[in-house]
């Protein structure tokens, strides 16, 4: 088929889960066969959604979503559901296609390269840990060779070299791409447009080109019309002024008023509406625990895995307040596993200072009730605050007045991340642990995240894949797990 083909095209999609919150409102685009494009869009403005859409798993309200006919379409899931995880990787991969598949284990070994993963075929999927899991995720939406691929944040959990491989891949990928991320050199490598998803408006934007320069553009518009907008706003006020002060003549001046009052609604049209998703969180601080001193946490040795199996090694490392520790290691050597066990107080080799109050960042997000309200979960963290307080500790980390009233359960994973640094900050913990805090993040926000963590006061210690992140926090200790 020619590569001018239409094969995607979003025609005046509407759609929300409430009806009083709409996520896309009369959203138009067309994708040709073998483009390859990047979704934007702020946490929770719908992109997970409108990836839904283009799969079928959710329907417009209006509108109306078109693929041409026998399009294959694939897109990586977030988790590997509890029904899988007993299977073996070769039976799990089996899944993936509807007709038995005679060379499936070449298929896979050659699959799981491109996303840089040793998986035995026989191993069970509950075995491998959570980054291992994410990437065999990634896998098996690669392993079906669709038409159409969706892809959503699928450099989270992957190491420098897992990136190096699946971006080569998509590099030689001949058909059509949508991804989701959030990093900016890894799109730039292989995209070729963005489709920009206005969190405000509800609207999609399509721009055609280089990554950077789009995101430039993106940013020289936006500046544009704020600009005309603050040159309206004056004049709007410069008539009012006049306008009521001729109201108040009388005679023919309340007809000049009236017409200058005419004129102040039309130059109110004009304004452009702000994009409110290009708002990045307040800066912050968390606090660290008072009184605290001494040695926080002491690890003599860390349980990690290898060749599938956990084994002791000895380590070194103390920290005292202010202190910043990172932990370094490919996926599946143990870091999360590690963590949960340090938080759990079951790691040998480990030992916390009594007292010390443990504000731990999980990557799954398991540390949240998703049956709760956004709300409740800060009142049970500082149930001394006053409403007002925890509202506006919420606002800084852009959950406003509707979001906090949600169940957390309904919160895309940008802002469940968002929410769980508001509770680090009102639970102020004296040790601090972060597992890959950046997955997901929306790339304006990771600066100020990075800033609250070296300005933290009390210990802490970082697990992340971001080498940009990690550069702008000073660590005392850098641990590389592989090495030990």
């Amino acid at each position: 088929m020619a590569n001018d083909e239409t094969i995607l095209r979003f025609k005046d999609v509407s759609f929300g889960y409430d009806h009083n919150h709409p996520l896309l409102k009369e959203v138009n685009f067309s994708l040709r066969r073998g483009s390859k494009v990047t979704l934007m869009g702020q946490n929770g403005a719908g992109k997970t959604t409108l990836f839904e859409l283009a799969i079928g798993t959710q329907r417009p309200e209006e509108g109306g979503v078109s693929l041409v006919p026998n399009t294959t379409v694939a897109t990586a899931k977030q988790v590997i559901v509890p029904g899988e995880r007993e299977l073996t990787v070769r039976d799990f991969f089996a899944r993936a296609f509807r007709e038995k598949v005679y060379d499936l284990d070449p298929k896979i070994e050659t699959i799981l390269e491109v996303v840089h993963l040793e998986a035995p075929l026989e191993r069970k999927i509950k075995t491998f840990s959570g980054g291992q899991q994410a990437r065999l995720l990634l896998a098996f939406a690669l392993i079906q060779n669709p038409d159409l691929l969706l892809l959503d944040e699928p450099t989270n959990n992957l190491d420098a070299e897992g990136i190096d491989h699946l971006k080569k891949f998509l590099i030689d990928y001949s058909k059509t791409c949508i991804v989701i991320s959030h990093d900016a050199d890894f799109l730039n490598s292989f995209t070729s447009g963005v489709l920009y998803l206005d969190a405000f408006t509800k609207h999609v934007e399509q721009y055609v080109g280089n990554y950077f320069d789009v995101v430039k553009e993106i940013t020289r518009r936006i500046e544009r019309e704020q600009s005309e907008n603050a040159r309206l706003q004056k004049e709007i006020s410069d008539r009012k002024d006049k306008a009521n002060f001729f109201a108040q003549k009388g005679g023919h001046m309340r007809d000049v008023a009236r017409k200058m009052k005419e004129k102040i609604d039309e130059l109110e049209e004009e304004k452009v509406d702000v994009r409110r998703e290009d708002k990045t969180i307040r800066r912050f601080t968390i606090p660290a625990q008072a009184d605290i001193g001494g040695e926080i946490l002491n690890i003599s040795s860390v349980q990690i895995i290898r060749k599938g199996k956990p084994v002791a090694r000895p380590a070194s490392l103390a920290l005292r307040r202010k202190e910043k520790a990172l932990f370094t290691g490919p996926n599946g050597i143990g870091k999360t596993s590690y963590l949960n066990a340090l938080v759990g107080k079951t790691a040998k080799g480990t030992t916390i200072q009594p007292g010390i109050r443990i504000g731990y960042y999980r990557q799954d997000f398991s540390m949240l009730d998703y049956a709760q309200s956004v709300y409740a979960s800060l009142v049970q963290i500082a149930p001394e605050m006053s409403e007002e307080e925890l509202r506006s500790v919420a606002a800084g980390f852009l959950l406003n007045s509707e979001i906090i009233k949600s169940k957390i359960g309904a919160l895309s994973e940008g802002q469940k991340g968002l929410l769980s640094f508001a509770q680090l900050v009102l639970m102020k913990p004296g040790l601090l642990i972060l597992d890959e805090p950046t997955n997901h993040m929306n790339f304006r926000h990771i600066p100020v995240i990075a800033e609250a963590l070296k300005n933290y006061e009390g210990a802490l210690l970082l697990v992340s894949h971001a080498p940009d992140f990690v550069k702008k926090i000073p660590f005392d200790h850098i641990i590389d797990l592989a090495a030990l």
